[in-house]
């Protein structure tokens, strides 16, 4: 009995030793590795483990989609062309009609059947169709279009009032900003997609002198979105569908609209006046950046630069010069050239807009009165010409004339024809673009034009055109 009591004893000291032993040594040595694994202690925050669902994106495009579908249309545009059947047809001319036909889309704005469209959709039309969502087809008449910005309206004549979709204001629009693109791709109607809003002020024409401003999204764009609607999550119209970036001819990730108060303002003008009044400040500029910054000496690489003014023009008179540098107008900010245009592309001659620039480091403010861009196109030569003002005039020793402000084609391009003023055409007198309208519709194709120039230093030169 005693034996066994002994053994008892040591079995449970050894135990006793063995634990003690271990909690001395291994738990040591897990302490000790923790604290190493850093200079210093880190503290660990727990990860939640709670079955809390996460937030989820609760924009909701039914209702705005559904508003948008029932006010966009499919057009049709027929053309008929002659196509020649005989060799003396296809080197004279003539020949049997065909129909060519082209499609694309269109919005209802107004209940009694206005609806906007692109101009390219509805180019050189003979017939044009439209079809709605409840599949009633109507024939369009043209009211008006406007080439420059690729916006037109067409109506209808409904026996009820149609569906139509209201206007929003795209200058609110923010990048990030989620829209719809509603359309008939390919003749698939009502069409729906979804994307965001990737940029503004986009120009796609920056190195052709024709300055554009476009709503860039990633919703998908095809052929025949053309004149569709982009909508916010409102069901407003915030843009017109116009054109892709892509090397296949068909969406690759980047679409364009027309901006919808540029648009809206578009065909407000034609309804009222038939044709677009276009309201500008009257200066010359570009946009700014870092090595043009360097170069003249400025503080700021954004904004615009501005080289020149207009004599008489709003600019002119609100006392902007020559260095400023327009930074934001009516507290919206400006950051190159395609801001500025699409601001104004909304405005009209006679309304005044507040300028913010900034001059010799300080902030000003003034405010410009807009005046009319007043410019034809001379189709025969390739130029566009606009009025110009007797101030100007007198500066140039001139007592008539207008000024080329743009040269269309590349051949006259060369030729750097910008600024000179073209004082007689066919030996008459021009002081006006009205002048130039009247000489070229009654001139006698078969005889070349004549034109004569003043360059800036006085020249007088005269040039044949054939």
């Amino acid at each position: 009995m005693k034996q066994t009591v002994k053994f008892f004893v040591i079995a449970l000291l050894s135990g006793v030793l063995t634990l003690a032993g271990y909690k001395a040594f291994f738990e040591k040595k897990q302490k000790n590795q923790e604290i190493t694994l850093g200079s210093t202690p880190t503290a660990f925050v727990k990860t939640s483990f709670t079955n809390t669902p996460a937030p989820i994106n609760t924009v909701d495009f039914t209702d705005a989609a559904e508003k948008a579908v029932h006010a966009v249309v499919h057009v049709k545009n027929t053309t008929f062309i002659n196509q020649p059947v005989t060799i003396n047809q296809l080197f004279y001319g003539g020949g049997e009609p065909r129909a060519k036909i082209g499609s694309g889309s269109g919005v209802i704005i107004s209940p009694d059947g206005y609806i906007i469209t692109n101009n390219h959709v509805i180019a050189n039309a003979t017939e044009l169709e439209v079809t709605l969502n409840n599949n009633k087809i109507y024939t369009a008449k043209l009211i008006g279009t406007d080439p420059k910005t690729d916006i037109a309206l067409i109506k209808v004549n409904a026996d009820e009032a149609l569906p139509y979709m209201p206007f929003g204001d795209s200058n609110m629009l923010r990048l990030g900003e989620w829209v719809l693109a509603v359309g008939n791709p390919f003749n698939l109607n009502s069409t729906v997609t979804a994307g965001i809003v990737s940029a503004k002020a986009r120009d796609l024409n920056e190195f052709d002198g024709q300055v554009q401003s476009f709503i860039q999204t990633d919703a998908a764009v095809n052929r025949g979105n053309s004149g569709g609607a982009l909508v916010n999550t409102r069901g407003e119209l915030v843009g017109i569908n116009t054109a892709i970036t892509s090397e296949t001819g068909s969406y690759v990730g980047y679409s364009f609209a027309v901006p919808a108060n540029i648009a809206r303002k578009v065909v407000e003008d034609i309804m009222e006046y038939g044709n677009v009044q276009r309201g500008i400040l009257g200066i010359i500029g570009a946009s700014l950046n870092s090595k043009i910054a360097d170069e003249l000496g400025i503080g700021t690489t954004e904004g615009i630069y501005v080289d020149d003014i207009e004599k008489g023009t709003g600019a002119d008179k609100a006392g902007i010069k020559k260095g400023d540098v327009i930074t934001g107008i009516d507290g919206f900010k400006i950051e190159k050239f395609s801001d500025l245009v699409g601001y104004l592309g909304s405005k009209r001659p006679n309304d005044v807009v507040e300028v913010t620039l900034f001059r010799n480091g300080k902030e000003k403010n003034v405010s410009v009165t807009l005046i009319k861009l007043e410019v034809y196109e001379i189709a025969d030569l390739g130029l566009e010409v606009k009025n110009i003002s007797q101030e100007e005039l007198k500066e140039k020793g001139l007592s008539n004339g207008v000024k080329v402000s743009k040269a269309l084609t590349n051949e006259m391009k060369r030729y750097n024809l910008e600024g000179i003023i073209i004082t007689k055409i066919n030996d008459k007198d021009v002081s006006t673009i009205d002048d130039v309208k009247n000489i070229i519709a009654e001139r006698n194709y078969r005889i070349p034009l004549k034109v004569t120039f003043a360059d800036d230093e006085g020249n007088i030169n005269t040039f044949i055109f054939r």
